[in-house]
């Protein structure tokens, strides 16, 4: 008897299940509260797929033998409460792909520094000649490719939200960059949660399994004493140099995986990485580590780290005009995100920040602003959380209400050798579709200053 997928959501994860669903024999039906994205309602309808959108009709979802959900669809709506009722199971594209593939499964987690870490990771692997792909919150979806073209390797940007509903996957390389707090209205408003969907990442671990972490989280560590890991674990540290694991001081990279052989033992000045600023040190050890891990050449890794491209969005430099640099970090969405930026570059900065605040805390930001930034340009509806955090602590704020607006005003405002940074902190939905339509608009408008 065929039984009955139903897939709620349907943009590149959902239809990437859908996909994957049909080849395996399911049959798969879609449903979008929303419109469906024309490309992705074509692929549905090419395939013979089911759907429908603008409506999620109960009586259809009911009927499912296996519920797969959008990470971006909280647990907590009606729908879902009714679906868990009926005693149907919800899983996420993740841990659905990952039934129907036997390739090494890399998982990335961390409030910040997913999607740097995960592309830095397949530059390396890819470069080293391995059979891998890329995917997960990044890029294309992983059912898609595991039913368009399987891998030996997948390096997958794993989301809380993807975790939260994978029971099964084993990660044979789980990597926990971070953890502050973060969509904590996902998590009824308590951290706990949040870390704990986190930690998901290590479930189903062996001890022929690598857990590699962040040993200066202030979050993770104590965690560390009561989470049930049983893969091998390989910290990652400005700090801490007891082997096996890896660590920065401020003039190299050293990794010593094996303490009774150290001859293998990994080193690489930091003037040679391709990525600026503390947080990047700690991303590139911890794709070295990966890297070294799995046995890839040191040379390779090296050459990896150095001729890195970074991800566009992402400290990601668009031009100098008349002295003054311009840097597109836009994919920084909350304080921690925006305090890994300030702290990388160098005083006077003009700092672009503002959207929609989600329960921001600016204190953490308040010595660096303090140190660095000369004024801040407000980009948001509402701007008054950034006024009352930073008014007294920066010659001028500065409100403007468009992305034109904001960078012809730092433009006029900034001095030769300064730096103005977007680096908002926050949500881009109150002026913008997200953050890639923020930073493009933001690097158009520079380029036609």
């Amino acid at each position: 008897m065929i039984q009955k997928l139903v897939i709620l959501g349907s943009g590149e994860s959902g239809t990437g299940a859908a996909i994957l669903g049909k080849k395996m024999g399911w049959q798969v039906f879609v449903s979008d509260k929303a419109l469906i994205a024309d490309p992705y309602k074509q692929e549905l309808i090419a395939l013979g797929i089911d759907f429908e959108e603008g409506i999620h009709t109960l009586k259809h979802i009911l009927a499912a033998d296996l519920v797969i959900k959008s990470p971006g669809i909280p647990d907590t709506i009606p729908l879902i409460i009714q679906i868990q009722q009926a005693g149907i199971k919800i899983i996420s594209e993740i841990e659905f792909a990952a039934r129907y593939t036997k390739a090494k499964l890399i998982g990335i987690t961390g409030t910040n520094g997913k999607s740097t870490t995960t592309s830095l990771t397949y530059h390396i692997l890819k470069k080293a000649g391995l059979d891998v792909a890329i995917g997960g919150n990044i890029g294309l979806s992983f059912a898609r490719q595991v039913a368009e073209k399987d891998c030996e390797v997948f390096v997958l940007e794993i989301s809380s939200f993807q975790l939260d509903n994978c029971y099964e996957t084993k990660f044979d390389i789980a990597v926990l960059l971070n953890i502050t707090p973060d969509h904590l209205d996902r998590y009824n408003y308590k951290l706990e949660n949040y870390v704990a969907a986190k930690f998901r990442i290590t479930q189903n671990q062996t001890p022929a399994c690598y857990f590699i972490y962040n040993a200066d989280d202030e979050i993770i560590c104590p965690q560390l004493a009561v989470a049930a890991i049983h893969g091998q674990k390989i910290p990652f540290s400005l700090e801490y140099k007891k082997p096996p694991s890896a660590y920065s001081d401020k003039e190299q990279i050293t990794i010593n995986l094996s303490p009774e052989n150290q001859s293998n033992t990994f080193y690489m000045a930091l003037q040679n990485l391709a990525l600026v600023g503390k947080h990047n040190i700690y991303n590139s050890m911890a794709a070295a580590v990966i890297a070294n891990a799995m046995n890839i050449r040191k040379e390779v890794i090296r050459e990896s780290l150095s001729d890195f491209q970074n991800l566009e969005h992402r400290m990601e430099f668009v031009a100098k005009v008349k002295g003054i640099s311009f840097i597109n970090d836009s994919k920084a969405t909350n304080v921690n995100s925006a305090w890994f930026a300030l702290e990388s570059y160098d005083a006077p900065i003009i700092w672009i920040a503002g959207g929609v605040d989600k329960g921001n805390d600016y204190s953490m930001l308040s010595q660096l602003i303090k140190d660095k930034v000369r004024l801040i340009v407000c980009l948001g509806l509402d701007n008054r959380k950034i006024h009352e955090a930073f008014s007294k602590d920066v010659d001028m704020i500065l409100n403007t209400s468009s992305m034109q607006e904001a960078v012809k005003v730092a433009f006029h405002m900034a001095e030769k050798d300064e730096t103005v940074l977007l680096s908002p902190a926050c949500a881009s939905f109150d002026l913008f579709e997200n953050y890639e339509d923020r930073g493009q608009q933001f690097k158009h408008f520079v380029r036609n200053i």
